[in-house]
């Protein structure tokens, strides 16, 4: 009779052991400061950086991933789109030693630094800046620290970009802005 008792304390202790470990899990991987000279967090978003604009993308940067560091991943997307999340641009093997991007990337699939860069909604290879149907919107700029280069090519979607993440994430952070038309 006394094992059962003791069975399930033993479970619920290594539930809890679980759910802490997930937990700091958690808090470590939004550890990066991602900022940008053209907006703040919840700030508005100046046309130029959208289809009402010059339709470049905004200067960005982002602290020093941790120890491990290999690679940065970057996805902008709209979750306030009328047909689901809208992915304005995805960049990825972006080297650990770069923790900025200029404003105005050019569209190349690969670029001169080595990063490559795939496939938006629009799709088009590179950034497509916010161009809402109607309301405000918000745009999340995510930047992912990784433990590896990704052995991929040039032109991931965002949901195959995020596949080939998995298990690889030691870091994110993110700086969202807003855009009406």
């Amino acid at each position: 009779m006394k094992k059962i008792p003791l069975l399930i304390i033993i479970f619920f202790i290594f539930l809890f052991y679980i759910f802490l470990q997930i937990s700091i899990a958690e808090v470590k991987a939004m550890d990066l400061e991602v900022r940008s000279n053209a907006f703040k967090y919840g700030g508005y978003i100046p046309s130029k950086y959208t289809c009402d604009g010059d339709n470049v993308s905004p200067q960005l940067s982002w602290s020093k991933g941790p120890n491990g560091t290999k690679s940065y991943a970057i996805i902008a997307d709209d979750p306030d789109a009328p047909m689901g999340t809208w992915v304005h641009w995805v960049i990825y093997n972006i080297p650990e030693n770069i923790t900025s991007l200029p404003e105005a990337l050019s569209d190349d699939k690969q670029l001169d630094f080595g990063a490559l860069q795939g496939k938006n909604d629009f799709r088009r290879i590179g950034y497509g800046g916010p161009c809402p149907p109607g309301g405000t919107h918000r745009y999340y700029f995510k930047v992912y620290a990784l433990d590896t280069v990704l052995d991929v090519d040039p032109g991931l979607t965002k949901r195959q970009l995020l596949k080939a993440m998995e298990g690889h994430i030691l870091a994110k952070g993110e700086l969202m802005g807003k855009y009406s038309r």
